[in-house]
């Protein structure tokens, strides 16, 4: 035990010793956890910075909203293997439901329906896109990106046929925009994000 601690104690001696040369792996290992702090800081940066236009947008599309109606329930639980559902809406906000529910993100191809809708439950909320402008689809995937919780997510999914336009869902809740008002779009995020009636964190 003695040795051990003698060695040890040489091979931080030499670590200390004045004039030591560090090895070339050293610098390359203390340039990647440099570059790794940058990153992980300019990364918290910008989303500090994106959650406050977030914030901003969500204050001034607050009374765009006030009025908004409830769509009409059609009810919840899981479908069982098999088992058929028939929303009467492209883009329904509530029902029966697949037992799988799609995570937060940005997608690139048409989302299941019945998964979808079990992502409301949750307390996401889903924005439907098709052709929009380059500026929209930047706010919709900084949002997607910031609140990607499983109980407050949010959740970017196509849909042909809508246009330059969105469609934004929560349980029970709708709101088509088109064209695109990005306060409007953040309140209701905002709103209904994280308050599912499965789950609710907010």
């Amino acid at each position: 035990m003695g040795k051990r601690k003698n060695e040890r104690g040489k091979s931080n001696a030499m670590l200390r010793r004045p004039g030591r040369k560090v090895r070339p792996w050293e610098w390359a290992v203390i340039a990647g956890a440099a570059a790794v702090a940058a990153w992980f800081g300019w990364d918290w940066q910008q989303a500090g910075k994106t959650e406050a236009e977030f914030l901003e947008l969500v204050r001034s599309g607050e009374d765009t909203i006030a009025g908004l109606e409830a769509v009409r329930s059609a009810g919840g639980g899981h479908l069982v293997p098999g088992q058929y559902v028939s929303y009467g809406d492209r883009f329904p906000t509530s029902g029966a439901h697949d037992p799988k529910w799609i995570e937060p993100g940005v997608y690139d191809t048409a989302q299941s329906p019945t998964k979808l809708v079990h992502s409301l439950e949750h307390g996401m909320v889903v924005v439907y896109y098709d052709t929009p402008t380059p500026e929209t689809m930047d706010k919709l995937k900084d949002w997607a990106s910031l609140y990607r919780g499983g109980w407050s997510g949010v959740v970017v999914t196509p849909a042909a046929g809508i246009g330059q336009g969105i469609i934004l869902t929560a349980w029970n809740q709708k709101l088509p925009l088109d064209p695109f008002d990005a306060a409007a779009a953040a309140a209701f995020v905002d709103r209904f994000r994280g308050r599912g009636p499965e789950h609710p964190v907010r």
